[in-house]
């Protein structure tokens, strides 16, 4: 290993165009961290969010993004006993402040990683911790999701979406998901049951009796979901905003409601990474692009027509 490596980062806010490539100090791994040599990092709204604007979790720039990583252990602080150099593992850093993970190395706690299935490549595993993490941390963690339950996903074809279509599947549910027409056959091969085209059709007024609904797209939409719910139903956002008016028309109608902010997890990457290997559960890979156009990824991202997840190569 050299001394330095490769990495994109961004001195200003602003769009694609700000980040560039340079030369950082290669990290060391502390106490009960590992430091994984990247082969693929994963991108999502996140990363494009917090490269053109404050007022979100980050301070400000300078500063180095990508949360998604799969990779190679190249070496462990003390006091790591999950894994040694040499092995091949993916996972999320924690979220918001572990960022890094477009470079050549990163660092990050050992039990935010799972030992990559041999199933998968690094590009596919790169693709999926956040998102997937998200989706089952809302899915099975907070609505214990379960056989036979209806479930609503909002935006199924993104990268959270498409992700909790499939996880809802392995559970045994009955998946309803909002999509543009586009994307419908793509959804349906995932296993989704039903399929709203949300540029002609009202969910609200379409969709009833459901068991959860997940929330991929704000309050507003979160909102108009309540009356699809059954009493006793669940709604998980997974963009928390606070709204206590929100709230408490929940509890009017007898449901709960639920904010969600994803947070690394070993166990939960465990359970992604059995589906991984089992076929239950796959990304979508809408593009890849080599880790000096990392830019051109953020670009395409943050045009919102993207079918699934979008992925940088560094190795």
């Amino acid at each position: 290993m050299t001394d330095t490596m490769r990495a994109i980062s961004q001195d200003s806010l602003g769009g694609p165009e700000v980040l560039r490539e340079i030369e950082l100090p290669r990290p060391t791994p502390g106490p009960s961290e590992v430091l994984v040599r990247v082969h693929a990092a994963g991108l999502n709204p996140t990363d494009w969010k917090h490269r053109a604007r404050s007022g979100l979790f980050l301070p400000p720039p300078p500063f180095v993004l990508g949360w998604d990583v799969s990779g190679t252990v190249a070496a462990v602080g003390v006091g790591v006993t999950l894994f040694a150099p040499g092995d091949e593992v993916f996972g999320m850093l924690p979220y918001p402040h572990g960022h890094g993970s477009l470079a050549e190395y990163v660092t990050g706690p050992a039990r935010a990683f799972a030992r990559k299935p041999s199933q998968v490549d690094h590009t596919v595993a790169g693709a999926t911790p956040l998102a997937a993490l998200t989706a089952w941390q809302a899915l099975v963690d907070t609505a214990r999701v379960a056989a036979g339950q209806r479930v609503l996903i909002h935006a199924a074809g993104g990268g959270v979406g498409h992700l909790a279509v499939q996880i809802a599947k392995a559970r045994g549910a009955y998946v309803i998901g909002t999509a543009s027409a586009a994307k419908h056959e793509h959804l349906r091969e995932l296993g989704a049951d039903e399929l709203i085209d949300y540029r002609t059709v009202d969910f609200a007024t379409a969709v009833t009796d459901v068991d959860v609904v997940l929330d991929t797209l704000g309050a507003a939409n979160a909102r108009r979901s309540l009356p699809t719910l059954r009493p006793g139903g669940v709604l998980v956002t997974i963009l928390p905003t606070g709204d206590a008016d929100l709230r408490a028309d929940a509890d009017r109608r007898g449901v709960r409601y639920a904010e969600l902010l994803v947070e690394a997890d070993h166990a939960g990457m465990s359970a992604i990474a059995e589906l991984l290997a089992a076929g239950t559960l796959r990304p979508t890979i809408a593009g890849v692009f080599p880790l000096a156009e990392a830019a051109k990824a953020h670009a395409l991202g943050e045009t919102d027509r993207t079918l699934g997840k979008l992925v940088v190569t560094v190795r």
